[in-house]
């Protein structure tokens, strides 16, 4: 039987308007290739899905074995030659001390001069609150120039003295597994410095609610929704600040199935745990949400082109407002609710870590500062949000 195409690799219609087809590439990182497949292909394509032979692959055409030559060299099937490269990154990933930078060069610039050039027009270090009273902040993962007025609301609200506190990072999990957490005790380098970690909080949730957590999760490595907080946390405070960096897998089982996430044991564990933390902390943390919000359009699987703010994403907008309105009355139950109807057709990426904060930090009331739509191709669109939450 031929191998089966990973299903965790990115595909999609090409970009390129001189190379139409189908483009794959991995998301993962244990393959920097990136493949454009002729429509011509597509039949051969179909081929590797764990059910057919090679035989069924040269009936499909005389393309198919080349096909299968590029998917094995990319490593892009479940085979010997992707499980050695896996094997190898997940080993070096955890071997090493500091979790490189990996969105520098693409999500914003890779040289600590224009990275600060840059970061000055998103936020003004000068307009943080001397007296501020948030404890809180969810912004965007999306790429900071396609939602910087968003990330702009939202840390702006920050105390401007917070920079010795520390901040604990919530962020979308996009690969890891369903009702996990992913921890790293690893120090964060960005073009502006490395960040410290802290191992004291990090050390109490692998200790007292290991079942929830994979330690050292190679998913940050590749991960975006921490390392742009990280930038801008970075930008306001200084390199050397204190991170609690965490992963939140998707509950797509409780969105599915039913239920509430933490009737998991693994999960009640965890959000117990670090409502535990947050309540002896005695204001020394912040809390920082890295969340997109809906998800419309073709590139996520819609047969309907989606532009923002207008025909269907005007009643997502409604449906966003809803949910965010629950967010901000600290309404866990309420949210979830909203989240589970039509099994979250709007794709929400940001449920868990949302999830998570409203049932670990009691007692908070949320402020939406800015609401945007944007769309990241011509027919896909995602939104999201600043909110700002005290006590």
């Amino acid at each position: 039987m031929l191998p089966a195409l990973r299903s965790d690799l990115e595909v999609m219609p090409s970009p390129v308007a001189d190379r139409p087809g189908i483009l794959i590439r991995d998301p993962m990182r244990y393959s920097n290739a990136v493949l454009i497949i002729p429509y011509a292909f597509a039949g051969a394509l179909e081929c590797f899905d764990g059910q057919h032979s090679e035989l069924d692959l040269r009936a499909a055409g005389d393309s198919g074995l080349q096909l299968l030559d590029a998917l094995r060299e990319s490593a892009f099937l479940e085979d010997e030659i992707f499980a050695e490269r896996r094997g190898a990154r997940e080993r070096e990933f955890a071997a090493a001390e500091v979790r490189e930078p990996c969105h520098a060069g693409s999500g914003y610039p890779v040289e600590a001069g224009a990275l600060q050039e840059t970061m000055r027009g998103y936020v003004d270090r000068g307009s943080l609150t001397a007296q501020s009273e948030t404890i809180a902040i969810a912004a965007p993962h999306v790429s900071p120039f396609g939602g910087w007025q968003s990330y702009q609301a939202a840390y702006q609200r920050l105390p401007r003295d917070a920079g010795d506190r520390t901040f604990v990072i919530l962020g979308t999990s996009h690969y890891g597994p369903m009702d996990k957490f992913g921890l790293t005790r690893k120090r964060f380098r960005t073009p502006l410095g490395e960040t410290r970690p802290n191992t004291e909080l990090i050390n109490r949730l692998s200790t007292r609610a290991a079942t929830a957590i994979t330690e050292e999760d190679y998913c940050h490595s590749v991960e975006h929704s921490i390392e742009f907080q990280v930038v801008f946390l970075q930008w306001l405070y200084g390199p050397g600040i204190k991170v609690a960096p965490i992963l939140c897998g998707s509950f797509a089982r409780s969105i599915y199935l039913g239920g509430k996430p933490e009737e998991n044991d693994a999960i009640n564990r965890f959000i117990g745990e670090l409502g535990e933390i947050d309540a002896q902390a005695g204001g020394k943390l912040v809390w920082v949400l890295g969340v997109d919000m809906a998800h419309i359009g073709r590139r996520y699987g819609d047969a309907v082109p989606a532009r923002a703010h207008s025909d269907h994403m005007i009643e997502v907008a409604e449906r966003d407002r809803a949910r965010n309105e629950r967010v901000a009355a600290g309404d866990a139950d309420g949210f979830w609710d909203l989240i589970q109807q039509n099994r979250d057709d709007l794709r929400w990426c940001g449920s868990a870590p949302f999830y998570t904060f409203l049932r670990a930090v009691r007692g908070i009331q949320g402020k939406v500062e800015r609401y945007e739509q944007w769309n990241i191709d011509e027919a896909s669109v995602v939104s999201f949000a600043g909110i700002s939450f005290t006590r």
